[in-house]
């Protein structure tokens, strides 16, 4: 079986084994900080997906985690306390806020949808800042977790951690499954050439805008379990600093590879924790980081790592387009 296939399941294992190992070594702590890692993980994933496998440069992505967030907190504060009913909600307002913006936004390209993707993001954050009913520029704090049932405590650490794992590999499935789909392929097709796809009958703006909703859905999803996690949500998760964050995330771990996002978002969650520990001036050494991963490992960390386990490759190099390999799974 080839390393890609069985590598993310093998993470994964030691992932839902580490809440039971993790009070063995005095590590409680890092349970709640690979659970927030896991949450980043499934934002990054959503923007590589328009990212990496769309075309679609966007710089605004955060903002549907503030709507999932927002719109988890509106639902609570309604009186809706059912996790599958609150998460699920968060998913369809801020898919449907992204379907609205990519109405507008998916019309321009290059820098120019970069702006405009700002610019309602930006608008987004100051919608919440005005929020006064909850909290504005202050923020708000979630009275509870939100229930589970089926006999899970939702008060469990180890509970809720789980739950964010599975939410995490089902999700990844099924992008996994969407990218190598029909509708991935003509998605990269877009990405690569968008007037010939247009001129072979392709609605490529229906697929933009389809690919461009589902991931606000599964950012707004992301949304949703931060404020579970950290029972707190203030406009500041919007702001385009955080929208900047997570596509270093996705630079990092590999813009257009299926586990670009995941791996991003633990190693800069990661290393940002481990800098910390030793200057509060962590954003230099990063951005250090960033300058070199993009100069010596262009396709990102997991780029890299499929170049070095695969060395037959140097012995035949493949005949494939640069722009096929983009789409490879890693």
């Amino acid at each position: 079986m080839k390393l890609d296939r069985w590598f993310p399941w093998f993470f994964c294992a030691l992932l839902a084994l580490f809440p039971l190992v993790a009070p063995l070594f005095g590590l409680d702590f890092y349970v709640s900080f690979v659970r927030r890692a896991m949450i980043f993980a499934l934002a990054a994933a959503s923007l590589n997906f328009i990212l990496g496998f769309g075309g679609m440069a966007a710089l605004g992505h955060a903002s549907f985690l503030g709507v999932g967030a927002y719109a988890l907190v509106a639902l609570s504060d309604a009186g809706v306390g059912s996790a599958w009913i609150l998460w699920p909600g968060a998913m369809l307002v801020a898919g449907a806020v992204a379907a609205l913006i990519g109405l507008i936004a998916l019309r321009t390209r290059g820098v120019y949808l970069i702006m405009s993707t700002l610019a309602f993001a930006q608008m987004l954050y100051y919608v919440a800042v005005s929020l006064r009913i909850y909290g504005g520029d202050d923020g708000y704090s979630l009275a509870a977790r939100p229930s589970f049932g089926l006999g899970l405590d939702s008060a469990d650490e180890s509970t809720f951690y789980w739950v964010v794992l599975t939410l995490l590999v089902l999700v990844m499935v099924g992008l996994n499954r969407a990218t190598r789909s029909r509708f991935g392929h003509a998605l990269m097709g877009i990405r690569d050439n968008e007037t010939r796809m247009r001129a072979m009958g392709y609605p490529v703006f229906k697929l933009m805008l389809v690919a461009f909703a589902l991931s606000g859905a599964i950012a707004g999803l992301a949304g949703a379990l931060l404020i579970s996690h950290n029972a707190f949500v203030s406009p500041s998760v919007m702001h385009w600093t955080q929208s900047a964050t997570l596509i270093v995330m996705v630079v990092i771990g590999g813009v257009g590879l299926r586990w670009g996002g995941p791996v991003g978002a633990f190693f800069w969650i990661g290393l940002e924790e481990l800098v910390k520990q030793f200057t509060e001036y962590w954003h230099i050494p990063l951005g250090l980081l960033l300058i070199v991963i993009v100069f010596f490992a262009p396709r990102g960390l997991a780029g890299a790592a499929e170049h070095w386990r695969l060395p037959r490759l140097k012995a035949a190099p493949s005949t494939t387009a640069p722009t096929a390999v983009k789409g490879k799974a890693v």
